[in-house]
């Protein structure tokens, strides 16, 4: 729920997709018929030999290494690997998969968070009338359906504003809108709809009035990326799937076909990134996923402050392309101004650079046409090929279609080698977490574990009915309320024995549960930074690591939020603004406030000199969460602010680069409180002693 609620509180920038309705009770009706007809179906046929524990990740290495020869490996962990995965074992075939990282360390745990039909597409179907456009974004909104259906804890329908600036725009988007409500025809989600000015600015306030002329609201899907890839992996090693991340492919094993003489792909040279030990695992079929045939396009998000959107609504501005080419090498940095530029394309939407929480850039598998001369042009549809060595590739595709092209992938796979298989049963097959999952559920987890309500309304929609079993693991609080439940941070709901599920989960580093298992790297980048201490010390004593290993594990995070998550571009606000360019009385009132803190005039203030004028005013902070709030602005590290760097911090304050800073807000409350006391008197100091 906390990263459901914290995305409807961010802007949806860039180009994005359809949904929508006629007959939303009909439809619900439809849906649920169809998907528990399926799944019954589904049920009354699977076995699921892990129901009740997960095996551990140390014990899928294990069947790895035993087991004498896989129907199908799956190389690569992500939406697509996953389910492929899963569609493999509950066709009953004996299934591998391994990821060199950790399950949807890649593009799957980077997206918009959007389950859509793709918007774009369906224009350029109609306008350049090309039915392959039209037919991906038809299966796209089955598929969003689908998925809607067989995880409601991770996902949810959301109702999404698009600004009209013109007034020649508005029945040309009406109309648009509409095609695609007819298109979704019975799989839709709700009607859209036309707003007055008036109403659009009630929504969203901080879009900028002039020209504005009204919006129009359409429905989409939304889900929780990451926790969903994790999901169907997780879904798949409960039917028996052997699954493995960090586990990478060193070299494909081949072997000669004694009919036609030629190399066949017969299993993959495996080497655990963890240990360095490697092993064979032999399998009559490989399936792998490549951008070889792919041309990247990165894509740049931001999560700005709940006050620019309303809980419940994204925003849409179709005006915008914020898709660039990448080259595919590791992980790409949203810094470089990437997310500035976003803010100054948004130019009707007032935002402050100072204002990004956090931010990322994405990979988007378009699969490449040779005559695209941009992205955009690229369609994103899938394909599926088999080379002459025997081994499955699937590239391209959309996070929404992942199941349809899992469905795809393992038919060519069981055509080109032969093996006996029963029929696709993904359709309507509920995914971890989801049977048992009610709306309500979180009232059973405060009532019978004395959970706050923020906390088990997350745990609900993180974990859906195995929120159980994380609230088992919680510690007592040693307060009346809650009763258990121990918070990593103290403003996001995340709690400690998530940690400890985490690695029943295969978490197996800090980054893993900052940025995947929880979600708090793509929410707040300094909110993540303070949870990492106590992340690592859990983590040390559970997997028991070395003080070594603490400390790698620390470093290696920080620099995963400082490059990949935004935070440099945080950082570089304040270093950015060596020209202090504040007026003389400025500088006046600035050094005026921090000599109220610098009382002995050094030239510096210290986490002691904060804390005794905190305690002159009764304001108590943690210790370490005052050398935190220093640390942010301390930009040479050596423990103290000096008085440039405050006055750099008031620059960038003032120019909207940074706007919560903390010692800012801090400062100016204390010496406001001081200002209102005024002088104390000898009398009562006790006479200056």
């Amino acid at each position: 729920m906390a990263f459901r609620k914290a995305l409807k509180k961010t802007a949806i920038i860039g180009g994005g997709a359809v949904a929508t309705v006629f007959g939303l009770s009909h439809l619900i009706e439809y849906r649920k018929t169809q998907a528990q007809l399926a799944h019954v179906a589904a049920e009354a046929e699977l076995k699921v030999p892990y129901a009740d524990e997960l095996p551990s990740r140390q014990a899928q290495l294990t069947a790895l290494k035993t087991t004498e020869e896989f129907d199908v490996l799956v190389v690569g962990g992500g939406a697509t690997g996953a389910g492929c995965a899963l569609d493999a074992v509950t066709r009953n075939l004996k299934t591998a998969l391994v990821e060199r990282s950790d399950f949807s360390s890649g593009t799957s745990s980077r997206s918009t968070k959007l389950i859509h039909g793709g918007v774009r597409y369906l224009q350029k179907a109609i306008m350049q009338l090309d039915y392959e456009q039209y037919m991906m974004v038809k299966e796209a909104l089955h598929e969003r359906a689908n998925l809607l259906e067989i995880a409601p804890h991770l996902s949810a329908p959301l109702p999404i504003m698009l600004p009209v600036y013109k007034w020649w725009q508005l029945p040309y988007y009406w109309a648009g809108i509409k095609m695609y409500d007819l298109v979704a025809g019975i799989q839709c989600l709700k009607s859209s709809y036309v707003l007055s000015k008036t109403k659009a600015l009630e929504l969203f306030p901080m879009l900028k009035k002039d020209k504005l002329v009204g919006a129009i609201v359409y429905y989409d899907g939304q889900h929780n990326d990451a926790r969903m890839n994790l999901a169907i992996a997780v879904t798949a090693a409960r039917y028996g799937a052997a699954i493995a991340n960090y586990t990478e492919v060193v070299h494909l094993l081949k072997t000669k076909d004694p009919q036609t003489g030629k190399e066949k792909v017969c299993g993959a040279r495996c080497r655990d990134v963890i240990t360095g030990q490697e092993f064979d695992v032999k399998a009559k079929c490989v399936i792998n996923e490549t951008s070889n045939i792919c041309q990247p396009s990165a894509g740049v998000h931001i999560v700005m402050p709940g006050y620019y959107s309303p809980d419940n609504m994204g925003l849409l501005d179709p005006a915008q392309a914020t898709d660039t080419p990448h080259q595919r090498h590791g992980s790409p940095d949203p810094g470089g101004g990437r997310h500035h530029f976003i803010l100054r394309e948004v130019r009707n939407y007032l935002m402050r650079r100072g204002d990004v929480l956090a931010a990322w850039s994405g990979i988007r598998p378009l699969v490449t046409d040779p005559n695209s001369k941009d992205t955009q042009s690229i369609c994103r549809n899938h394909i599926v090929s088999t080379s002459e060595s025997g081994m499955v590739t699937i590239a391209g595709g959309k996070w929404t279609t992942y199941r349809s092209m899992a469905e795809e992938t393992l038919d060519a796979a069981i055509k080109a080698h032969g093996l006996s298989a029963e029929s696709c049963k993904t359709v309507g097959l509920m995914l971890e977490g989801a049977k048992g999952w009610t709306p309500t559920l979180y009232i059973r987890l405060v009532q019978d574990y004395g959970l706050e309500i923020e906390v088990a309304q997350h745990l609900a929609s993180t974990y859906g009915a195995k929120a159980f079993d994380v609230a088992k693991m919680a510690q007592v609080t040693g307060q009346r309320w809650p009763i258990v439940g121990k918070r990593l941070v103290s403003e996001f709901p995340y709690i400690e024995s998530e940690v400890l599920y985490a690695i029943k989960e295969y978490a197996c580093t800090a980054i893993d549960v900052i940025a995947r298992r929880t979600r708090l790297g793509f929410l707040n980048v300094q909110a993540a930074d303070e949870s990492l201490p106590r992340i690592v010390q859990i983590m040390g004593k559970e997997l028991d690591w070395s003080q070594e290993k603490r400390t790698a594990e620390l470093e290696a995070a920080r620099k995963f939020l400082y490059q990949e998550m935004g935070y440099r571009s945080r950082s570089e606000q304040l270093t950015k603004t060596s020209d202090i360019n504040l007026d003389y009385q400025e500088v006046v009132r600035y050094k005026k406030r921090f000599h109220k803190f610098d009382k002995e005039s050094k030239g510096f203030i210290t986490t002691v000199d904060v804390q005794q004028v905190l305690d002159s005013i009764n304001v108590h902070i943690d210790e370490n969460a005052l050398h935190e709030i220093l640390n942010e602005v301390d930009l040479n590290k050596n423990g103290q602010v000096e008085i440039d760097e405050f006055l750099q911090l008031m620059c960038a304050v003032k120019k909207g680069q940074v706007s919560d800073s903390r010692l800012a807000i801090l400062m100016k409350t204390a010496e406001e409180t001081l200002d209102k006391r005024g002088p104390v008197t000898v009398d009562r100091s006790g006479g200056g002693v």
